[in-house]
């Protein structure tokens, strides 16, 4: 297998990647109606943690830097709770 073509492998992988990140900010905003329905607050402390504490397992059993992983998932609470303050009215994204 050439350069070239493990390469375009990777791009599909990160257009698959970015996809996924769309779909769970639209569910995001879906959590955000509900959580807003039921007066609960965006940032849910042990829902975060146990994500964080689940992809890390993950990462380890998958074999791929778990600390890393939870870089990452950081970044996606962060975003699916922005999106939730967004749809409830309270953030500033687009």
């Amino acid at each position: 297998m050439s350069l070239d073509m493990v390469r375009a492998e990777i791009s599909e992988v990160d257009t698959e990647i970015i996809r996924l990140i769309a779909q769970r900010q639209k569910l995001a905003g879906k959590i955000a109606q509900i959580k807003v329905a039921h007066g609960l607050p965006i940032h849910d402390r042990e829902r975060a943690a146990g994500v964080l504490d689940s992809v890390f397992e993950q990462a380890v059993e998958s074999r791929i830097d778990p600390v890393s992983v939870q870089k990452i998932f950081e970044i996606l609470i962060t975003m699916s709770e922005e999106r939730q303050r967004e749809c409830s009215g309270d953030g500033n994204l687009p």
